[in-house]
């Protein structure tokens, strides 16, 4: 064998011994991503509009004009569904949780889609059929990232935490990482109705770190909205709420920005 060709075998095999595949060298801070959460939207646009935030569809019983986003949210889920299914390979990597305790090493605290309402399910078409959409949100996996509540100083001081977060800490629910979505706009406000969240308006802390731990499924708030207004297009902005949560609308940080536009029968 050429020597050579012998001693980049073998400098190959062990620089990827010494490599760890789950923990990242760079972390929080020092890695590329950062140590402050995006957030990402369901259903997307089709492949050929990658880069488009618009959700755009016409509700009624044609299924042609709403059926690609149901299933772009179907193809999330299946992931989900199937945990739902496997119990055996539920309990090698769940851990038994609760808010105030968080995982053990390589488990997860398992997200039970089965809390999510009836009206953001497949058996109603996440509502793409009725013309009262649901749109899933989720915080970006950053490595060993974990949450942290707001402080009573905190509270006091910073008038831009929403009333939802402060009336949440004042029932004892300061362990979530509070959703909000507004219209970014008075005309948007004007339009976008009312709005429900399904399990509820955020994402407890159990459900983190994420350590690439195995069968590892992110938790998300369906944003179910009741009554927007049909044939005009809204635009709306999502954030989420810790106190190590920033957020930039330029760079979309603790943030997410997408469209909404719906055509009547």
């Amino acid at each position: 064998m050429n020597t050579n060709r012998r001693k980049t075998r073998d400098y190959n095999d062990f620089f990827y011994q010494t490599i760890d595949q789950r923990v990242p060298k760079w972390q929080l801070g020092d890695s590329r991503i950062g140590s402050n959460p995006g957030l990402g939207f369901r259903p997307r646009p089709r492949e050929e509009n990658v880069e488009s935030t618009l959700i755009w569809f016409k509700q009624g019983h044609n299924e042609h004009n709403w059926k690609h986003w149901s299933d772009n949210l179907n193809k999330f889920l299946e992931p989900y569904e199937k945990a739902n299914e496997n119990s055996a390979d539920r309990g090698a990597h769940i851990d038994q949780c609760d808010n105030d305790k968080g995982p053990t090493d390589e488990k997860f605290c398992y997200f039970d889609i089965k809390k999510i309402h009836n009206n953001c399910t497949k058996g109603q078409d996440f509502g793409y059929k009725r013309g009262d959409p649901c749109v899933l949100i989720k915080l970006n996996r950053i490595y060993n990232w974990k949450p942290e509540p707001y402080t009573q100083d905190d509270l006091a001081t910073n008038q831009g935490i929403p009333d939802v977060v402060r009336s949440g800490y004042a029932h004892n629910s300061s362990r979530i990482v509070y959703i909000t979505c507004e219209g970014e706009n008075a005309a948007d406000k004007e339009n976008i109705g009312p709005i429900n969240y399904y399990p509820q308006n955020g994402i407890d802390f159990k459900y983190f770190p994420f350590t690439n731990q195995p069968g590892y499924l992110s938790p998300f708030v369906f944003i179910h909205f009741l009554k927007p207004t049909p044939g005009v297009l809204i635009n709306i902005e999502c954030k989420a709420w810790a106190k190590n949560i920033k957020h930039d609308r330029m760079d979309r940080e603790g943030s997410v920005h997408f469209e909404l536009l719906i055509d009547g029968f």
